[in-house]
């Protein structure tokens, strides 16, 4: 398992393939990759949106996303996650998370990329403020869509 917060652009399918390449004890062993890649959007709540500051309470965040790994992981057969999230100053386009299972079977590898999505948009202490077209800011209140696993 591996959970790290970027303040820095990145592109998540470099990082997928290096991370991928350097662990070898994923060679042979998984049948499916679940991947989830979010990006910012230039809208929210029907205002253009020209940036976002993601702040987060260091040391609590990362502890708490590898909780909901660990979470995952008891719940399916898992090879390995990659979690990686964006802080700091963010634009439209940009990435702002990477979510990355490995494991023998695709259903495993599907439902648990979509658990450690939904429960790191609803349970990890992120505060996300906009900065809207308008020159105003506001942070964002609601964080998630709501998903209620099925299963």
């Amino acid at each position: 398992m591996t959970v790290r917060l970027h303040s820095d652009v990145f592109d998540p399918w470099q990082q997928l393939a290096a991370y991928q390449a350097q662990t070898q004890h994923l060679v042979g062993k998984y049948g499916a990759t679940g991947v989830f890649v979010g990006s910012m959007r230039d809208f929210n709540q029907g205002d253009d949106v020209c940036s976002m500051y993601l702040e987060h309470y260091p040391g609590m965040t990362e502890k708490q996303l590898q909780h909901i790994v660990e979470q995952a992981e008891s719940r399916w057969q898992l090879l390995d996650t990659l979690v990686l999230h964006r802080i700091g100053e963010v634009l439209p386009n940009d990435t702002l998370v990477l979510v990355a299972v490995w494991s023998e079977h695709r259903g495993d590898a599907f439902d648990a990329s979509r658990f450690i999505m939904e429960n790191l948009k609803s349970q990890a202490p992120f505060w996300k403020r906009e900065t809207l077209g308008s020159g105003t800011s506001r942070w964002v209140e609601k964080n998630s869509d709501g998903y209620k696993q099925t299963s």
